[in-house]
């Protein structure tokens, strides 16, 4: 990826997909589909490029 502040479609959509993956996660009634899919989208090279290159501008939490 060469600017992780210009992202492809394809990644926004893996990003949009995380994060109602994530809401509905933490809604009442969630589903294990909605685990299994964020494991699989953040295991997505195009995800993983992106957030190395977010943290490497300092822009996203430091994980513990």
């Amino acid at each position: 990826m060469s600017d992780v502040l210009k992202p492809q479609v394809s990644l926004l959509c893996k990003l949009g997909s995380i994060a109602i993956h994530a809401e509905e996660m933490l809604a009442p009634g969630r589903h294990q589909f909605d685990v299994a899919a964020m494991r699989t989208l953040l295991d997505d090279e195009e995800v993983k490029k992106w957030i190395a290159g977010m943290d490497l501008m300092a822009f996203l939490p430091k994980k513990r």
